[in-house]
């Protein structure tokens, strides 16, 4: 357990939060503590603050084990016993105490600049918590940690070399044809060996979490996200408005920018693994040494030292181990995430790094996770008020990623490489908006469906995959392939729901960058100040605090598309 601080005073130093017996009487003593005082109030708070921070830090650690290595069966009888026997006690537990503080007479008096965002968030999960859903979301978590082994034993002999399908995209860059072809018909073959294991954990996720909904009295699972994930400022149809602006604005540009690229690679087709290699066949990126990864830690932090002394500082504190585990390997989770250990007060980046130009834009972007919750942690003593809503937090971590490569030349001295990175970068920003909206409406048709057949499934998804598909790329005789593509998104597994935030953030992030070159300054001060609101504002009032319109409509995306677009014709292709 990590050493405590000073205002620790409620947890006993010797605490062992994996042994329930010593836990429950600390939930217990603040269930029956009385709460009819301001004094009362605020210690009450402090200690369920501290012991809230205890447990968070205990379950994300098990949770980061399990990411770092899926194969070890320890570790996940450790990350399980925290799955089974821990969290679901606590669940009914903390549902009591939330409800203990809106039924104290004294709660209207908390100062609601300060509390009111948690105020509503409490009522609102209080309203939505049912006793016989805990269970449910136990077997859920089950699955994905059977998701999440299934990923990590993903490998493929390769070039005289086993491989991760992460390491294996390295090759989708490599300028021989022939060879970038062989590298996507394997990664996708080894994905659909497991099509079926994929759709079998997704039909259980899929009965179960319509069995919530269902017990919470709710129309359908989307209606219960929509309240779980507090979106308070948003509905579903600004996510169709969102999705129609998409499609409007960003198809036209990929179409153009597709076929550039097939003129250039001088192909009469754009094929699936011609969308990563240098059109003029120069050698892939390779801004850091694969095998070393702490040259991508000493390159990133000098990327921060130059944006601004305070970022390079707190970048500085983050050490191989302690924070960061970076290199891809067998027996790994994919993806990338930033971990907050709240009790610490410590950040946690965990990702695949293949000496890929991508796993730059990851770093970055992992690093403006970490340093939200660095700052927020700083200033803020209550663990309830230090989250903001996830689409302002990627507000945080996008920005780093646009920002920081202004200063690409740590990376690629050469100007030219420069050039190509930062291409890269903005044509990415505009081809994922259609993926953020595909797998949005995704979700939308998934739980507002129930009870569908895997064969309705693939027909929705084709459907929608359709109507933001590329025009000017071939997928012919990859049918499997396309129709199985939705598995590789763990965000469907991990987290429902999760995935519009990077298109609402991403709006807001290319408002900040424009800021930024504008008066950099004024922009990180901007960003710096609403970072440090962790959740205490309102989803807008975030945005506005930073400077930025929360808005993701048409009137919002065309102009930042077309400040793309124009960025684009000044880079040579």
């Amino acid at each position: 357990m990590p050493q405590q601080t000073t205002a620790d005073c409620y947890i006993p130093a010797d605490l062992d939060p994996s042994d329930w017996k010593q836990l429950e009487p600390l939930y217990s003593s603040l269930l029956e503590r009385p709460l009819q005082s301001r004094e009362q109030l605020h210690q009450w708070l402090a200690d369920f603050s501290e012991l809230s921070a205890v447990v968070s830090e205990y379950g994300s650690r098990k949770n980061i084990d399990s990411a770092c290595h899926t194969d070890d069966l320890e570790i996940e009888k450790a990350y399980l016993h925290y799955v089974e026997n821990i969290a679901p006690k606590i669940k009914p537990l903390y549902f009591e105490l939330q409800k203990k503080l809106l039924s104290s007479p004294v709660h209207t008096e908390l100062d609601a600049s300060r509390f009111g965002e948690m105020i509503k968030q409490w009522q609102s999960a209080v309203e939505l918590f049912r006793p016989e859903n805990v269970p449910i979301q136990t077997e859920i978590a089950k699955l994905n940690n059977e998701y999440d082994k299934t990923i990590g034993a993903m490998t493929v002999e390769f070039d005289g070399q086993t491989l991760t399908l992460q390491q294996l995209a390295r090759y989708l860059e490599e300028p021989d044809r022939s060879t970038r072809e062989k590298a996507w018909r394997i990664s996708s073959e080894r994905r659909l060996q497991d099509r079926d294991k994929f759709d079998t954990i997704f039909d259980k996720m899929l009965t179960l979490r319509s069995r919530m909904a269902e017990n919470a009295g709710l129309s359908d699972f989307r209606a219960y996200m929509w309240k779980a994930l507090n979106r308070f400022d948003y509905t579903p149809e600004d996510c169709h408005r969102f999705a129609e602006a998409v499609e409007s604005v960003c198809l036209p540009v990929i179409e153009k920018m597709d076929e550039q690229r097939r003129a250039a690679l001088e192909v009469d087709r754009l094929r699936p693994w011609d969308l990563n290699v240098d059109v003029h066949n120069r050698p892939p990126l390779r801004p850091f040494d694969k095998d070393h990864p702490e040259d991508l830690v000493d390159k990133t932090a000098e990327v921060f030292r130059r944006v601004d002394t305070i970022l390079g500082e707190d970048f500085s504190r983050l050490k191989m181990g302690r924070n960061l585990d970076l290199e891809s390997r067998k027996g790994k989770r994919a993806g990338g995430f930033q971990s907050s250990l709240q009790h610490s007060r410590e950040p946690f980046i965990f990702m695949n790094a293949a000496g890929l130009d991508s796993d730059v834009r990851t770093m970055l972007h992992e690093a403006g996770h970490a340093f939200h919750f660095m700052w927020v942690s700083a200033e803020e003593p209550l663990v309830f008020m230090r989250h903001a809503p996830m689409e302002f937090c990627e507000v945080a971590s996008m920005s780093m990623e646009l920002i920081g490569a202004d200063h690409y030349d740590v990376f690629y001295p050469d100007d030219a490489n420069r050039g190509r990175a930062f291409r890269n970068l903005l044509e990415g920003i505009i081809t994922i908006l259609p993926w953020i909206a595909t797998i949005d409406q995704f979700q939308h048709w998934l739980y507002t469906n129930p009870g569908h057949s895997r064969q309705q499934r693939t027909d929705a998804w084709l459907k929608i995959l359709d109507r933001f598909r590329r025009p000017g790329v071939d997928w012919s005789g990859l049918d499997d392939a396309r129709a199985s593509m939705w598995q590789k998104q763990l965000h469907l597994f991990h987290v429902p729901f999760y995935y519009i935030e990077y298109g609402i953030a991403q709006l807001g992030a290319l408002q900040l960058w424009q800021a930024y070159r504008n008066d950099p300054t004024q922009a990180l001060t901007n960003y710096r100040q609403a970072l440090r609101l962790g959740g205490k504002r309102p989803l807008p009032e975030l945005f506005e605090t930073a400077g930025l319109k929360f808005d993701f409509s048409r009137h919002t995306l065309e102009p930042l598309m077309a400040a793309i677009a124009e960025e684009l014709d000044r880079l040579p292709l």
